[in-house]
């Protein structure tokens, strides 16, 4: 091979050489009738790489990408290779339905390089943990509290048989379903081992229990989530499924070496939890039908904005589904991907060859209508973001501000030209989740005066009037002790609080002199839309929430 001494010359030899190589893939997809796919845009699946083992598929220059369920993608350099039908003709005596892809070699080897993140562990090759249905059913019989699974947790504990440790995590994760809990923590302290569910986003103690069991609990899932059994003073993360009814449901390990032992959170991606409708997010109608206006246009940036845990996610992908068609065609860059959205190329960025500025760059030669990208974090990939919404694009993607108005300052910081703003950014929204109240136990009562004074104060400045009930003195909160319905704590499920700013005039004029927040927000009171103060307030006097959670998430400190 020849090597140019100029290193721009042998970038851009490298270059062609890699496009060609691409191109020839290509043709000869066409030519086996395979479909093509370039692995340096699509999420390479670690459980399902290690379906087969490296040397197999090095041998065969093919490897398994993708699973859900027993279906799964495999990618080969030659599909009529027969080290390739053995490897297909292995999967489908496993009992997996198999779908054949074709790549260059070179993206073959981002593929191989995954392995060097598998464990020696995975020779178990667990991956999935079974929860049957009879299982589901009967706790959901039993469980009316949390000190309900508390206890199924301490009996399963308490049992001397051989299935104890599987009988304690099909508790815990089942428990966690039945409750719908994010995620699942395991405390180790100096005495014992706390374990806590997190619920509607406030963590809460289940129980208690021993550090011998947690070692034998902790090791399980290492081994189902391919990680190193021996590594104890490293962070590690790994996924593994659990199979309920049928469906497979993703749980992210993490693991970190704690003072007393590693402590373990587990995330649960329960699809459920993401599929909620635009109509059902608690966008006030009027403000709704203005965004679902936005997101149907063919260009332009929309963001949304929040702290992490705010729901920002699954707005997005609320968003992505009102406008997903066959079309359309929708490219996420994600980190990580979390859900599956069903006719949307989602790719995932790494830490080597694929981040956020290159993801975007990738996808935009890939003809997209639409580009979702999970963050915007910098200069570089906030410029090209921008420029995607110049040249045609629909962009969706989020930033972390306080508030809408603080998005355009935010931008300018990163390094974005204030003259491309106006021209790119069409509507900023905020958000954040509050807990609902349980609407079977909920309490009616009067407001205190601090209360009504507060009340007062954040409607004062509501513009549209029409939109406060006819009484204000009247809030609801929690019953204590909660009910079965909500397992005992007087709130079940959550809700958005929202507020936006639509680029118009006003606000493509003010952004000329590098505005605050403060600036922004006041040149945007004419829109009309209320603020997230404002949308919590009369989501409290509806019923939906208390004033209580609502100060949980926002200030409402109006001495200003």
């Amino acid at each position: 091979m020849v090597v140019f001494a100029d290193a721009a010359q042998q970038k851009r030899v490298d270059f062609l050489r890699k496009r060609e190589e691409e191109n020839l893939a290509q043709m000869l997809s066409h030519k086996y009738g395979v479909e093509y796919v370039d692995l340096s845009l699509v999420a390479i699946n670690r459980d399902a790489l290690g379906l087969i083992p490296e040397a197999e598929s090095k041998a065969a220059e093919a490897a398994v990408f993708g699973r859900v369920g027993k279906r799964v993608n495999v990618v080969a350099r030659a599909p009529e290779n027969p080290k390739v039908q053995a490897v297909v003709a292995k999967l489908k005596n496993l009992g997996y339905e198999v779908t054949l892809f074709i790549a260059s070699g070179e993206s073959l080897k981002r593929a191989f390089g995954r392995y060097d993140d598998l464990s020696y562990a995975t020779e178990t090759k667990a991956g999935v943990f079974e929860i049957s249905n009879e299982e589901i059913e009967e706790l959901l019989t039993k469980v009316g509290d949390l000190a309900d699974i508390g206890a199924l947790v301490k009996e399963a504990i308490d049992l001397k048989k051989a299935y104890r440790i599987t009988r304690i995590l099909e508790v815990i994760l089942a428990g966690g379903l039945a409750t719908g809990a994010s995620d699942v923590h395991f405390e180790p302290e100096e005495l014992d081992v706390r374990l806590r569910y997190r619920l509607d986003g406030v963590l809460v103690d289940v129980l208690s229990f021993d550090h011998d069991t947690f070692k034998q609990i902790l090791s399980r899932l290492k081994l189902l989530s391919g990680l190193k059994l021996n590594i104890a003073d490293e962070a590690q993360d790994g996924r593994f499924s659990i199979k309920v009814k049928g469906d497979e449901i993703e749980l992210r390990t993490s693991i970190l070496p704690g003072n007393y032992a590693e402590t373990l959170v587990l995330r649960i991606l329960n699809p459920a939890s993401i599929s909620v409708p635009l109509e059902e997010l608690g966008i006030e109608e009027a403000l709704r039908l203005r965004i679902e206006k936005e997101i149907t246009k063919p260009n332009g940036m929309i963001l949304t904005t929040g702290p992490t845990g705010s729901g920002k996610t699954t707005t997005l992908y609320a968003f992505m589904r009102k406008v997903n068609s066959p079309q359309t065609k929708i490219i996420t860059i994600e980190d990580p991907i979390e859900y599956h959205l069903k006719g949307v190329v989602q790719t995932q960025v790494d830490k080597k060859n694929y981040g956020f500025a290159s993801g975007l760059r990738s996808a935009l030669r890939q003809d997209p209508d639409i580009i979702m990208i999970g963050e915007i974090r910098d200069k570089e990939v906030a410029e090209t973001a921008i420029n995607a919404a110049l040249t045609g694009h629909l962009v969706f993607s989020t930033l972390h501000t306080n508030d809408a108005a603080g998005s355009f300052p935010r931008l300018i910081d990163l390094g974005v030209s204030e003259k491309v703003l106006s021209s790119a950014i069409t509507v900023a929204m905020a958000q954040r989740l509050v807990r609902k109240l349980c609407s079977n136990c909920k309490k009616q009562r009067p407001t205190t005066p601090e209360e009504q004074n507060i009340i007062d104060k954040v409607l004062a400045k509501l513009s549209n009037k029409a939109l406060i009930p006819a009484q204000t003195n009247i809030v609801y909160e929690p019953a204590e002790g909660g009910c079965r319905e909500c397992h005992g704590r007087g709130y079940k499920g959550r809700i958005g609080i929202y507020e936006a700013i639509f680029m118009d005039s006003a606000i493509e004029k003010i952004l000329r002199d590098k505005p605050s927040e403060r600036e922004v927000a006041e040149a945007a009171m004419p829109q009309n839309i209320p603020t997230m103060q404002q949308d919590g307030v009369l989501k409290i006097l509806r019923g939906v929430t208390s004033l209580e959670e609502l100060k949980r998430v926002v200030d409402l400190d109006l001495g200003n």
